[in-house]
């Protein structure tokens, strides 16, 4: 089986601000296989190429929306790409199979901890409760959703040890899902895919 290709539709909209996200997008950006699509890079103004975003979609076998939690969901241009891009014909509805098949996960960074995301929690859902919507677009479009990666506790992270543990782990899952080096089925068990880097080797 070759390399998965990897897609990173990556949504922040204060790029040069982000603690952590800058980070994780710098740790994967040499990586063979993987195309990063800063959209608030490409779209300022949100006029969102459409088929150039559907080509991305066609030639990429996992697709990764990494973005800030923002208010339990994600900055508003991934919104609009969702809108947009995942046409009826295109990626649902009759005629609309060219994303099956493919896997699409959530790589989000949150300001609150873990422990936050819970019923006992201030935030009382828990963080893949939340993630539903983004569950049932990969769902109505046949794609396969595998569990977030989570970088919690962002406010709060000021050691330089925390962001290269998160820049490494990132990088990690994503030459696991490039070369397939967990089961997909091993992977859906996890409530998280930190949890799923245990079975990698790290050498």
């Amino acid at each position: 089986m070759s390399p998965r290709r990897l897609l990173i539709l990556f949504a922040h909209p204060a790029y040069q601000k982000s603690l952590i996200n800058r980070e994780l997008v710098v740790a994967v950006g040499s990586m063979t296989g993987v195309t990063t699509n800063d959209l608030y890079e490409l779209y300022p103004d949100f006029y969102i190429d459409i088929a150039r975003e559907q080509q991305l979609l066609l030639d990429h076998d996992v697709i990764v929306w990494q973005h800030p939690f923002y208010w339990y969901s994600s900055p508003a241009i991934l919104k609009q790409w969702e809108d947009l891009v995942l046409e009826y014909g295109f990626a649902y509805g009759k005629n609309g199979t060219k994303l099956r098949g493919k896997l699409v996960l959530s790589a989000i960074s949150m300001g609150g901890p873990f422990s936050a995301y819970s019923r006992e929690g201030y935030n009382y859902f828990t963080v893949r409760e939340f993630l539903a919507p983004f569950e049932q677009t990969a769902r109505l479009c046949g794609m396969t959703y595998l569990p977030p990666f989570v970088v919690p506790g962002v406010l709060w992270m000021t050691e330089e040890d925390d962001i290269r543990r998160y820049r490494a782990a990132y990088r990690r899952l994503l030459e696991a899902l490039r070369d397939d080096e967990i089961p997909v089925d091993k992977l859906l068990a996890f409530p998280t895919l930190n949890d799923a880097l245990a079975l990698l080797k790290t050498s």
